[in-house]
């Protein structure tokens, strides 16, 4: 299922905000798809609506994922920094919308869960809490799901070094699995362009094309 036609998506926006009066902070259509943003407080409510409500009906939740917003837009963004963004399908009316809920506390990111209104929620806020530290109140089972075992850190926060902290290995002599410090030297790759005054035989660098 492709994007919404624009007029389609347009009747929509105008039935999720009718649906969500005043929690619908902002309601935008780009490329044909609709995106609604709620506050934190209103995002379980939020979600009740848009599964259970007429002109709504988004009875499947098809993907959840957090998002780091501190170096969104070159520094230049000013705003929350940890949001969850979910895509909702409507089979019954043949529909789609983007939920967004941007988190309060930079420090101690929370929502609430939506997994009593959505199970497939589960494992994605999961997802979510493991790569980004976002916590979910009201899951029933959150821990990590896809780093190791005693993982320190949240590796898709924009601050997280790209190496990581500790490698694992196994070690012949101890039989097992250890952890070490990092062994890989973090170094700086930067692009450089390189002009020759006879590249390709040709002055100026220009390439010599035989037909």
């Amino acid at each position: 299922m492709g994007p919404l036609h624009p007029a389609s998506a347009e009747q929509l926006k105008a039935a999720v905000a009718a649906a969500l009066g005043d929690k619908a902070q902002r309601l935008t259509v780009a490329l044909g798809e609709l995106t609604v943003v709620v506050k934190s407080v209103d995002y379980a409510a939020a979600a009740l609506i848009l599964r259970d409500a007429p002109g709504c009906q988004f009875e499947q939740l098809l993907d959840l994922c957090g998002l780091d917003y501190s170096e969104y837009g070159n520094g230049t963004y000013d705003g929350p920094r940890y949001c969850v963004a979910s895509h909702l399908l409507s089979v019954s009316l043949n529909q789609r919308v983007r939920l967004k809920v941007f988190c309060e506390d930079d420090d101690f990111p929370m929502l609430s869960s939506v997994t009593e209104v959505w199970n497939s929620a589960n494992w994605f806020e999961r997802e979510a809490f493991d790569l980004f530290g976002i916590i979910f109140e009201g899951h029933n089972d959150l821990r990590r799901i896809l780093t190791d075992y005693g993982f320190i850190g949240h590796p898709f926060r924009k601050d997280f070094p790209v190496t990581g902290h500790v490698e694992m290995r196994y070690d012949p002599e101890q039989k097992r699995v250890i952890y070490q410090p990092v062994t890989i030297e973090p170094r700086e790759i930067t692009p450089r362009v390189i002009r020759e005054d006879h590249y390709a035989g040709t002055p100026g660098g220009s390439p010599v094309h035989k037909g």
